[in-house]
């Protein structure tokens, strides 16, 4: 799950495309967002509208006895593309639809399916004929996050620099961690594996 004005990547899950998959990562982006509003974009796949009510679905109060019903937020916004295409798989017209909430601005997927072209570019266990496989799934999902933690905390992306004026410097290269303010500078794979993260019990 990715957020498209910065470009990090909130969450993800692997494994075969179904149901279980996606709501394990709708879950995980919902708990790490905290429940804020956020605007989903997909695909045709019908599963994410009955998923994304699962996940945020609350109980409405009105002072009766008895269960409350479980109801949608309104800030909760899902637009689907859909692309139709011909029986030689030419691109015929992509057809905009809202599923949850009204039609977000600028919909789309693009963001994503660049990711995941990137993803197959750099990793060869995602190639399609490699001699570079993940053996079991422990392998692949390190293989991921990794190159995600890369994604997000260490590589600049272009999309994001910022053009500065009286410096050596055009640009000020930026990283998705540092557009969301979780961090002032790119890190590096030294700092990665020698900082230390200090966690409390509760």
């Amino acid at each position: 799950m990715q957020d498209r004005p910065s470009r990090f990547i909130a969450a993800c899950a692997t494994g075969h495309i179904g149901d279980d998959l996606v709501e394990r990562a709708v879950t995980l982006t919902v708990a790490r967002t905290q429940g804020h509003p956020l605007n989903w974009c997909s695909d045709g796949w019908r599963g994410y509208a009955a998923i994304l009510k699962r996940a945020y679905r609350q109980p409405l109060r009105a002072g009766q006895r008895g269960r409350p019903p479980l109801v949608v937020p309104p800030y909760v916004r899902l637009t689907r593309t859909i692309k139709h295409r011909d029986e030689h798989g030419k691109l015929l017209s992509i057809e905009i639809r809202a599923a949850l909430g009204k039609v977000i601005p600028q919909p789309g997927t693009t963001h994503v399916e660049r990711l995941n072209g990137v993803l197959r570019d750099r990793l060869n266990a995602l190639t399609r004929k490699t001699h570079a496989f993940a053996k079991c799934d422990t392998t692949f999902d390190a293989l991921i996050h990794l190159h995600l933690f890369e994604h997000n905390w260490i590589r600049p992306h272009l999309a994001l620099r910022l053009p500065r004026e009286r410096t050596p410097q055009r640009y000020q290269h930026r990283t998705p961690a540092m557009v969301l303010g979780l961090a002032d500078h790119p890190w590096s794979f030294l700092a990665f594996l020698t900082t230390p993260l200090h966690t409390t019990s509760q």
